[in-house]
């Protein structure tokens, strides 16, 4: 029988989270998708929101943010990390309304705002987890964005796994040369000081590794001509020519349409702004 990896929370099992994240390496039906369109179909639902106050509305956008992530299947690491900031700002707007005299009706419209924050961000975690660097840059390619935008985004989702493997190389060197408290202390606190120092020491070779590797990187893109490429038009026609809008997009497009009217309709005829309205 095969052996399950029970090591979760590990350094390594991050750093793989951040490679099938900024690849998008989990499929789904966004990944599969053109990047154009997924684009397209993110800046829709990210604006729509903030078109309504409506309670319904919002938690109908809310649902379907929850549908896009489970469509995107977007990582255990992001998704963790969503809800933990998610249920923290809960809480933390909950207390502050409760201290500063708020009512039932402060409540509602700080969960207005929750929800709105919650579908946006749940849309952006479907969307950017679905499309990896070269795509993504392409479509903003494709867009007329600028081709310093283009490559900043490409080179900083490769970047990213990039500088958490730095740190943990670092960090490492840090736990060989560095003998921890001979005593831990109450809850161990001599430990997390020593462990919080050698993470803040880990920080000045970190950016001098990261910028010896960005000043590699683009010596050897600027040697093959990237920036040539790029801005020539027979170099974008060639780049580009590989993005087709297939007949499922137009259905995705279509379907959020649809959902879309469906949503603002039933905020029409249940018009719940606030309590016991």
């Amino acid at each position: 029988m095969a052996r399950k990896d029970r090591n979760v929370l590990s350094v390594d099992w991050i750093k793989r989270e951040l490679l099938r994240t900024a690849y998008a390496t989990r499929g789904g039906l966004f990944a599969a998708m053109d990047p154009r369109v997924v684009v397209v179909w993110y800046l829709v639902m990210s604006i729509a929101p903030w078109f309504t106050h409506n309670i319904t509305v919002l938690v109908g956008f809310f649902v379907l943010g929850i549908l896009g992530v489970i469509l995107a299947r977007v990582g255990p690491l992001v998704l963790g990390l969503f809800t933990i900031g998610l249920v923290f700002e809960v809480v933390y707007l909950f207390v502050v309304s409760l201290l500063f005299g708020g009512d039932m009706e402060t409540l509602i419209a700080l969960a207005s705002l929750s929800l709105k924050l919650g579908a946006i961000s749940m849309f952006s975690m479907a969307a950017f987890v679905s499309l990896d660097p070269e795509k993504l840059s392409d479509a903003l390619l494709w867009f007329r964005a600028p081709n310093l935008l283009a490559f900043g985004v490409s080179y900083g989702y490769r970047m990213l796994p990039i500088l958490v493997d730095e740190f943990s190389t670092v960090f490492d060197g840090y736990r060989l040369r560095s003998a921890g408290p001979d005593r831990g202390g109450i809850l161990a606190w001599r430990v997390v000081v020593h462990w919080v120092t050698m993470a803040v020491k880990c920080f000045y070779p970190l950016m001098l590794n990261t910028a010896k590797s960005v000043r590699t990187t683009v010596e050897a893109l600027e040697a093959r001509g990237f920036t040539y490429a790029a801005e020539h038009p027979a170099g974008r026609r060639i780049r580009l020519g590989y993005l087709q809008i297939s007949v499922r997009d137009i259905l995705v497009l279509l379907a959020t349409g649809l959902l879309l009217v469906a949503l603002f309709w039933m905020g029409s005829e249940y018009p719940i702004h606030r309590l016991g309205v």
